[in-house]
């Protein structure tokens, strides 16, 4: 087992799922947590809109520690830094030095998350970065990576795809320009099982709303039984 302890920068979707899966694979550090940001007065992942209970799932699946940033609804920039310069504080008193991000391919994104880890003792790691996207969403698809479009930019995406399987048939339905892993903000996901995760999570779609300008997909538990 490598020596370095890491931690997971969990957004509950593929693209973080699947940088833990790599670094697990390729055993490239001991990852020993995740690390997700909730909005407290909806009790969901920031953006993602995943409920709690289901974060709470893909933990468990995972078998890693969860270690929530909350944060209010309206949270101004510095806000969240500080409610994040405290978590990164907890996971180097745990002996992190590795913070793994799924980030693909957005600059000024890396940048930000290197700048503000720089003299902390941790240090970014990206698995993915750099991988053409259309090649990298048929792999985790062809892995048994299974996820939904939790939040989509109606600007961008049709609407009536909200909710929908993130699979080899939805792609040829994205319009031209959409990245097929969405990493310019046009969707988000919730991943619901794959290598990463020791049994998948079971759920079922809920209500479709447009809030704030997206368009959220809530996922729920699907019931036992």
């Amino acid at each position: 087992m490598p020596n370095d302890k890491a931690w997971i920068a969990w957004s509950s979707g593929k693209d973080a799922a699947w940088a833990l899966h790599l670094a697990r694979r390729e055993a490239l550090f001991d990852v020993t947590g995740m690390l997700t940001t909730i909005t407290r007065d909806y009790g969901r992942v920031s953006m993602h809109a995943v409920r709690e209970e289901l974060l709470e799932a893909q933990a468990a699946a995972a078998n890693l520690a969860l270690h929530k940033v909350y944060i209010p609804a309206e949270c101004s920039n510095a806000g969240y830094e500080n409610a994040m310069r405290a978590a990164i504080e907890t996971a180097r008193a745990e002996g992190v030095t590795r913070m793994i991000f799924g980030d693909l391919f957005l600059e000024d994104i890396r940048r930000y998350r290197e700048e503000k880890l720089a003299g902390t003792g941790i240090e970014a790691v990206l698995p993915l970065w750099g991988r053409d996207t259309a090649d990298l969403a048929l792999e985790m698809m062809a892995a048994g990576v299974e996820a939904y479009l939790t939040c989509l930019d109606p600007r961008k995406l049709p609407r009536e795809l909200a909710g929908r399987r993130w699979d080899q048939e939805l792609l040829p339905e994205l319009p031209d320009g959409v990245d097929p892993c969405g990493e310019n903000g046009e969707f988000h996901t919730f991943v619901a099982a794959g290598p990463m995760f020791s049994l998948p999570v079971a759920v079922r779609l809920g209500e479709t709303v447009e809030r704030d300008g997206f368009v959220f997909t809530d996922v729920l538990r699907a019931p036992k039984g």
